[in-house]
């Protein structure tokens, strides 16, 4: 958790174990909070859903933060615009996200968005110069491979994006996973300048206030609806401290993998909740992007590449 951070001691070797449970915990939850983003989406509008998902986030948060008692430092910044410039982008993501996820199966949505590591492996290479060698480059395209296997049904039935709900989804999903890596590329600006623990609280408070100018959208929910709101942000926040816990205990490279532990979780939701049977091509092209997104990640590992950003959150992270 962010208090525990100053206070627990140096990791040791086998300190890596619980830095995977917590890491598994983080996919649990995460896909407890989509589950509910599914479950009241059809009448809830995206934009309340990123509200409360921000808003109602910043409770376990900001509690551990004044317990701790570092408030005051949490909330120093020197750009308040690059913080608002992540938020921004993070709310498209997470926005695409969740209309992603009122259009595709539970599964589909979530193999698509897993696109977003070989996504942010090509801006590394185009924005931040980064030199990406013939592995990388070879994985990334193999993983595109994959998209297109999970898109396959969409394709052969035309992509008519406006006209169906599984082809705009599938849309979503991709553009979801491209704003994933530019947020990425954002945090990890960011990560060199400011504490892990601003970089989160900045990001709830700025996304609360980005997706307040949703507000003319906004329905009034039931009971029901109004505790799902809660939940998503309260889900939301802790499952962002017990990732970051994770990467507390263990190396960002060596825990990231066990990110795809969560496609279990959606897979199980979606058949046993949503009634959503995978296809035979979504459990292909996803099996492909997971490797190849493993493969990238083990890549880094043994090139020995800092990726900032995952001390605050996954690029897959909603």
């Amino acid at each position: 958790m962010l208090a525990a951070m100053a206070t627990f001691p140096a990791a040791r070797p086998g300190d890596a174990v619980i830095g995977i449970a917590w890491k598994v915990v983080s996919a649990m939850i995460f896909t407890a909070m989509l589950t509910i983003v599914k479950l009241i989406g059809d009448r809830i509008p995206v934009g309340e859903m990123l509200f409360a998902r921000n808003f109602f986030g910043l409770i376990p948060v900001l509690a551990l933060i004044v317990y701790s008692g570092k408030l005051r430092d949490a909330l120093k910044t020197d750009d308040l615009f690059a913080h608002l410039r992540r938020a921004t982008s993070g709310m498209l993501a997470m926005g695409l996200w969740f209309a992603a996820l009122q259009r595709l199966s539970f599964p589909e949505a979530t193999s698509i968005v897993y696109a977003a590591p070989l996504m942010m492996v090509v801006l590394a290479a185009v924005v931040l110069g980064e030199k990406v060698r013939v592995y990388r480059w070879s994985a990334v395209g193999i993983g595109f491979v994959g998209v297109f296997i999970i898109l396959l049904p969409q394709v052969t039935g035309g992509f008519d994006v406006m006209g169906d709900a599984a082809a705009l989804g599938a849309a979503c999903a991709l553009v979801a996973a491209v704003f994933m890596a530019v947020t990425s590329i954002f945090v990890r600006q960011l990560a060199q300048k400011e504490s892990t623990t601003t970089i989160v609280l900045y990001f709830l408070i700025a996304g609360s206030a980005v997706t307040l100018l949703t507000l003319p959208t906004w329905v009034m929910p039931t009971l029901e609806e109004t505790v799902g709101l809660v939940m998503i942000g309260v889900l939301g926040g802790i499952g962002q401290l017990c990732l970051t816990q994770a990467y507390h205990y263990a190396e960002a490279s060596l825990i990231a993998p066990f990110e795809y532990t969560s496609m279990i979780w959606v897979i199980t939701v979606g058949y046993f909740i949503f009634a959503e049977v995978p296809a035979p091509t979504m459990l292909i092209g996803s099996a492909i992007v997971i490797a190849s997104g493993i493969f990238v990640i083990l890549r880094e590992r043994q090139l020995g590449l800092q990726r900032a950003e995952r001390k605050v959150g996954s690029p897959l992270r909603p």
